[in-house]
């Protein structure tokens, strides 16, 4: 059995997550092969950071934490994945994940110049994705599920950029022969993006006519979510 770890470093909407569960579990959701056995640990909430023996492949979660807060787990889950990549585990890092990767190798994560990105976009490959091991199948453009504040504002040293689009210049990135970041949900389903936008839109000014445009818009996103199955294989596949 190969041992996927699932760094949890925050939890989804009270409400969201009564309805629909958390993080961890739309992941778990999504992987389908029965020699991989995911086992999560929450470094939000206390839990300490697992020995890497035990680690055939990792996944790090989202969080509606901030980066730039530099809390005491964040930085010390920063300088784990630093030793995850040292020692070329496969990994996968997602939304608040993908910042802390970037960050945890030198790289620059901040808020995004334009403010927040929410809803079912456009992601598009960049020519590296032709030849990545996690990317070559997918399409050029494919749709997937956002919502972030912060970005990678300066991707680390030596690491190939793998997708972006109009609003993100840094959508997913890898470092090395086995690690990535994604800025997007793979993780989300429709009913977990149209939760995300009506729990946002009590705080953020959208005004109810781009409210209902972008619940609209909230469709699945099926060849995002393969990325966490092709991600799986690669890990079962040693």
């Amino acid at each position: 059995m190969k041992r996927i770890c699932i760094i949890k470093t925050g939890s989804t909407f009270g409400t969201t997550r009564s309805a629909y569960n958390d993080f961890e579990d739309w992941i778990i959701d999504k992987l389908e092969l029965p020699q991989s056995r995911p086992f999560t640990v929450n470094v939000q909430g206390g839990d300490a950071l697992p020995d890497l023996a035990r680690c055939d492949g990792v996944i790090v979660t989202g969080s509606h934490a901030m980066v730039t807060e530099e809390e005491a787990w964040s930085r010390q889950t920063a300088a784990w994945l630093a030793e995850v990549v040292a020692r070329g585990i496969p990994m996968l890092a997602i939304c608040y994940g993908h910042q802390l990767l970037a960050k945890a190798l030198g790289g620059v994560s901040g808020y995004h110049r334009n403010g927040m990105e929410i809803g079912t976009v456009a992601i598009d490959l960049t020519d590296n994705a032709r030849d990545d091991r996690l990317f070559c199948d997918l399409p050029m453009r494919f749709d997937a599920h956002t919502i972030h504040s912060q970005t990678v504002v300066t991707l680390p040293e030596g690491a190939v950029r793998l997708a972006f689009n109009t609003h993100d210049e840094n959508h997913a990135f890898r470092m090395g022969p086995s690690a990535w970041g994604v800025q997007f949900h793979p993780e989300f389903d429709r009913a977990v993006m149209r939760s995300y936008i009506d729990e946002v839109s009590k705080s953020e000014p959208f005004g109810e006519e781009k409210r209902a445009a972008l619940l609209e818009a909230a469709r699945e996103t099926a060849e995002a979510t393969a990325i966490l199955k092709r991600f799986e294989k690669l890990v079962c596949e040693g």
